[in-house]
This record gives structure tokens, C-alpha cells and sequence, in this order.
């Protein structure tokens, strides 16, 4: 069974989530001071970024903006072969994490294909971040688990869900691991 339903739908939770949480950083935060949540531990603070990751390649903005429309579309047709449903999840996190920073990229100024993401939480000693840097980074932490264990992407949802039972124990080393267990 297809997995894609299931990677839009997670894509399609974190775009609007992470939209909406940006529409109220600038409606409240803009222009203001830091906000204290938690102390020093979380704060709310606006920031426009003109780039990736750690405001990297801030005048590489049109870059940016073609390899998340490739990276989107890639996602996509990978997803309508997956059957595992936790990689559905891994790629839905990417796919909207993509997605919400590319919004802003095209529909926020200074210009289409150049425009700034809303960053708004903030850590101490890290970049300031939005909902859709947590997605893609929730899922890459994800992507790694899931590696590690050696769920491959077309396994089957019961043989992952069952911890490997009725799972091919020949296909790596994790599993080679597991080929005693029992």
C-alpha cells in the first residue's frame, strides 16, 4: 500500500502549522524585543533570514529556493513507492520543512524567489529556527534511527512494527544482529 497519502498529509500538517506560527511571529513580534518563554532556555525572537541553515548562503536565495522545488519533487515520487509508514512520516517532516521555508522564499519580500524566512525560536547558543527547521530536523533525526535499525522504506508496516520478527534477517548488519534473537 501507498504511503503518499500519509507523506502529504504530515507535509500538509507542518506547512500549515508552521505558517501559521509565522503569521503570528509577525504580526506580535516584529519590531519587539526578545520574548522570555522558559527563561533563557526559550525565547521568542523575530528574525529575518535571507538564508539556509545557520543564515548560510544568504545571497544564494534563488539557489535555495530551486533545490527545495527538486527536493519536493523528489520526496514526491519517492513517497508513491514507500509502504513503511514511518518513512512516510520522515519524508512528510522534509517535505513540509521544505515547503514552509520555500513559501517564504516566494511570497515574502524583497522578491519572489528571494524572499526572507521567519525565524522566531530561539535557543541559547543556536540560530534562531521556525517550525519548519524543527520538521526537517525532527525527520533527519528520524531518517538516522531508522537507518540504524535497518527499516528499509518498502518493509512491509507489520514486519517494522513487529521489531523485526517476520523481518529478513539477511539484508545487513543490524539485522544480522537480531538473526540470533528469539
Amino acid at each position: 500500500m501507498s504511503r503518499l497519502p500519509l507523506t502529504l498529509g504530515v507535509a500538509a500538517g507542518v506547512v500549515a502549522l508552521d505558517q501559521i506560527t509565522k503569521a503570528i511571529a509577525v504580526a506580535t513580534l516584529e519590531g519587539q524585543p526578545s520574548v522570555q518563554v522558559i527563561g533563557e532556555w526559550l525565547q521568542l525572537t523575530f528574525v529575518r533570514n535571507p538564508g539556509a541553515a545557520f543564515s548560510l548562503g544568504g545571497s544564494y536565495t534563488i539557489v535555495i529556493s530551486a533545490i527545495a522545488i527538486v527536493v519536493s519533487l523528489f520526496i514526491i515520487r519517492t513517497a508513491r513507492t514507500l509502504t513503511n509508514p514511518w518513512w512516510a512520516v520522515v519524508l512528510g517532516g522534509i517535505l513540509g520543512g521544505a515547503l514552509g521555508n520555500l513559501i517564504d522564499r516566494i511570497v515574502r519580500d524583497p522578491a519572489p524567489f528571494r524572499g526572507y524566512v521567519v525565524d522566531f525560536l530561539e535557543l541559547p547558543r543556536w540560530p534562531v529556527f521556525n517550525v519548519a527547521d524543527m520538521a526537517l530536523v525532527g525527520s533527519a533525526i528520524l531518517a538516522v534511527l531508522l537507518s540504524l535499525r535497518g527499516v528499509d522504506m518498502g518493509q512491509p508496516e507489520s514486519a517494522a512494527a513487529s521489531g523485526g520478527g517476520d523481518q529478513d534477517t539477511s539484508s545487513g548488519p543490524v539485522a544480522e544482529g537480531r538473526a540470533g534473537d528469539g
